[in-house]
């Protein structure tokens, strides 16, 4: 059966309008009036989260570090493949290419439905939006910590020394601090909490265990997993707050709390992907 003449057109248009209000949303002036509220709780716990780990992260430098990168297997030991394939899964462009996928799915997929359908699609690509940016702006300010710190990764130089630092090195080597993997793993378990709640402790698990990846294949050092943490939470949370100050898949109580706004059910997408895929 042919389309009709102009559906393809109709189609592009659509794509063309959802693009565009996806962006202006993202980028147009806060409107909630109690975004001022939110921000003053987020930057409490940003003051108590910095002070706590910021002084775990100093301790570990003198008591653990050194000692630390002793107990762990020698680099290349065969056994350690399954903690070479699951590090992967912490690694900040790998996760933002699975995104971008997701959410170009949904930019394509939407022009092609209508109502309520379409409605739940665009709303699961606000979420996507939001872990999107989530797990990208920490990232891009961990990059910029490495650089400037230039910590020497364990045993670079041949010897454990945890303060081998060479500011502004820019290489691979002297990019020991943050952890990037501990940064984008925590990241995404904050922002697919953020958005779910129930899923809390399975992101945990999946961050703690990329956090001690790095560790058993000497890649960091303790004080560099815990610092790629707080960056991580420290950016995602300021990513929330930009969305629930636009209202944008999160709302704000009279205290100052963020929470999620209800979205689509899996049921209410499978049946989405039905309708999509239908003849």
């Amino acid at each position: 059966m042919s389309a009709p003449a102009g559906s393809s057109a109709n189609y592009f248009s659509d794509l063309v309008a959802v693009t565009r209000r996806s962006i202006a949303q993202l980028v147009r002036s806060p409107s909630h009036s109690r975004r001022a509220d939110a921000a003053r709780r987020s930057a409490r716990h940003v003051l108590q989260l910095t002070a706590i780990l910021g002084a775990a992260i100093i301790a570990l430098m003198y008591l653990l570090d050194a000692t630390e990168i002793g107990w762990m297997p020698k680099r290349g030991t065969l056994s350690l493949w399954p903690i070479r394939i699951l590090t992967e899964f912490g690694k900040s462009a790998y996760v933002m290419w699975v995104l971008a996928g997701l959410l170009l799915a949904v930019a394509f997929t939407a022009p092609a439905l209508r109502g309520q359908a379409r409605s739940l699609l665009l709303g699961l690509g606000t979420r996507l939006q939001f872990i999107f940016f989530a797990v990208m702006v920490p990232a891009l300010v961990g990059d910029v910590l490495k650089w400037v710190v230039g910590r020497g990764r364990p045993f670079v130089g041949g010897e454990g020394n945890v303060f081998n630092f060479r500011h502004f090195g820019g290489t691979e080597a002297f990019a020991s601090f943050p952890s990037g993997h501990a940064n984008t793993a925590f990241a995404l378990a904050f922002a697919v909490s953020a958005l779910w709640p129930q899923a809390r402790p399975w992101m945990l698990v999946y961050a703690v265990a990329i956090a001690l990846s790095r560790l058993v294949l000497l890649a960091h050092h303790p004080s560099d997993v815990v610092a790629g943490a707080l960056v991580g939470v420290i950016g995602a949370m300021a990513v929330r707050h930009w969305f629930a100050a636009r209202r944008l898949g999160f709302a704000i109580r009279g205290d100052g709390t963020i929470l999620p706004l209800p979205g689509p059910s899996l049921g209410h997408l499978k049946r989405v992907a039905g309708g999509a895929s239908a003849p």
